[in-house]
């Protein structure tokens, strides 16, 4: 057990530079989401293809994320880590230089792998070096990390396309690449590797796990577009997820060393606290993906304007950690995770007034509450999950709680852009009825909007109007498309406000940590 004399200020600085390490692996699964329109000009790729812009890093990091485990004991924390950081340095650099689309979805996969690789360290670094009576300070940095990244990466992202180029989306990260691999090499001393365990290494379970996770995400992602199993390809990738499923339950129950630890799931808070993280990871991304897809759609927003006005929820987040972190010390944590996601469900009802109107400032206080609701959940679900595991089990169950959050954002992503189709084609329809010769005030505006095109010189002014208002009626179906999305949201948060009562109030604070250092 480490006493809490071991936190020098060299293994400060190790976690500092870590935790800006998963900063950077975090923040590049969304810096790229507002600048799509910009790389696919430069790429000269479809709308189709440049979303793999986005799948193909998110497919390589669900993989690598729970695989971080094994890894992290067989080469130590500072030799994966040393790694991760040069590799995603790497290739950043070289998506910076990609001249075509299969190039770009080829260095964004090794960027998603490799950088995977350093976000489950952190967390496990946290609970094994920290004292517990630390862990109300280290929990709200990693939480902030984990949320504010992924919220504010459009903003950055945003910032970066429009004043410089896209490319700079990706060469931001190669001068604190290269620090955060020297700070880590240099600084990093929490464990010692154990190479020896790479001979009982369990290369079906691997192989198992890449075609249950990688195939999920591709299912996931591409499946609302495609009419999911109707199409050949996700319908393929949907038979290998289940084989890989299979395969990989099978070997990590039977494997004596395998690729996943899932005996972190007998403990109550970790496997309550991973059900959480997946909700959780359902509300970050699909607000953050919601967002920007109103503001580009119903309000003609640009990269730049999208990332101003979602940058209010980063702010909410910054200015809410350590509050939460102080909350956290003097409250029953489930007390501040039923006040979380009352808040987060609050947040979302509030958004269900929504109109095509809506502006920076209708969205102020939503996005506000939103930014202070992630953060007072984040920290009490870190701690609860993870501060009662011993370090034996830390490294795997960081991966798995990790990987839970992301797929839990690939499957409200999926579920998501599902509702906003299928709820969008029966607003239409519905709409539409009203649409008709017979409806006097339908006449009178189709009568002035002919009178207005021509006035502008349009050559055949009356299917001008009729195209105007088609797009008119397909703009409102969008809307309430998305306040159905909205409002099952709201429920989603509300209901998990019950289930915190299912956790267990850990030990109290000021004992030792978790399970020490090595």
């Amino acid at each position: 057990m480490a006493p809490e004399g071991s936190l020098t200020p060299r293994r400060v600085f190790a976690f500092l530079a870590m935790v800006f390490g998963m900063f950077m692996a975090i923040l590049d699964i969304q810096i790229v989401s507002a600048s799509l329109s910009e790389i696919q000009a430069g790429l000269s790729a479809s709308s189709d293809e440049v979303a793999w812009v986005q799948t193909a890093y998110l497919i390589a990091e669900v993989i690598m994320i729970p695989l971080s485990g094994i890894l992290g004991r067989i080469l130590s924390t500072r030799v994966l880590f040393t790694i991760s950081a040069i590799g995603f340095t790497a290739a950043s650099f070289l998506c910076s230089t990609a001249t075509s689309i299969d190039q770009m979805m080829i260095y964004r996969a090794i960027q998603g792998f490799i950088g995977g690789g350093m976000i489950p360290s952190v967390f496990a670094a946290a609970f094994t070096i920290f004292p517990r009576s630390k862990q109300n300070i280290v929990s709200p940095m990693i939480g902030l990390v984990a949320t504010l990244a992924p919220t504010i990466g459009p903003t950055i992202g945003g910032y970066l396309s429009n004043t410089y180029s896209w490319h700079w989306l990706f060469l931001v990260n190669v001068p604190p690449g290269i620090l955060v691999a020297i700070a880590v090499w240099n600084l990093v001393d929490f464990d010692k590797p154990e190479p020896e365990l790479m001979k009982r290494f369990d290369w079906w379970g691997l192989a198992g796990l890449a075609a249950f996770l990688g195939p999920l995400e591709y299912v996931l992602e591409e499946g609302p577009q495609n009419d999911w199993l109707n199409d050949n390809a996700v319908f393929w990738m949907a038979i290998l997820c289940v084989t890989g499923c299979v395969t990989f339950f099978w070997r990590a129950f039977r494997a004596s060393l395998p690729v996943v630890d899932l005996s972190a799931f007998r403990n109550v808070n970790f496997a309550v606290g991973c059900i959480f993280s997946f909700v959780m990871g359902i509300g970050l991304y699909g607000m953050t993906y919601l967002y920007p897809v109103y503001l580009a759609g119903i309000r003609g927003y640009d990269s730049l304007m999208i990332g101003e006005t979602m940058f209010v929820s980063g702010l909410a987040m910054f200015f809410t950690a350590p509050v939460s972190g102080m909350l956290s010390s003097k409250f029953d944590p489930r007390f501040m995770l039923i006040v979380g996601f009352l808040g987060f469900g609050l947040s979302c009802w509030l958004l269900t007034g929504l109109t095509d109107q809506w502006d920076f400032w209708e969205l102020l206080v939503p996005q506000i509450l939103r930014g202070m609701s992630l953060m007072l959940c984040m920290v009490p679900i870190n701690n609860l999950a993870l501060g009662t595991l011993d370090a034996a089990r830390m490294r795997g169950a960081s991966g798995l709680y990790n990987l839970m959050r992301n797929l839990g954002g690939a499957v409200g992503l999926a579920l998501i852009n599902t509702l906003l189709i299928q709820r969008g084609t029966l607003h239409y329809e519905r709409l539409a009825e009203g649409v008709t010769w017979a409806n006097a005030q339908v006449m009178a505006q189709l009568a002035t909007m002919t009178q207005g095109m021509q006035a502008l010189g349009i050559a055949d002014p009356a299917a001008g109007a009729m195209a105007q208002l088609a797009g008119m009626v397909k703009k409102q179906a969008s809307v309430l498309s998305f306040i159905d999305v909205f409002e099952l949201l709201t429920v989603l948060f509300v209901v998990l406000s019950v289930l915190a009562v299912a956790m267990r109030k850990p030990a109290p604070r000021g004992g030792p940590a978790a399970g020490g250092g090595h």
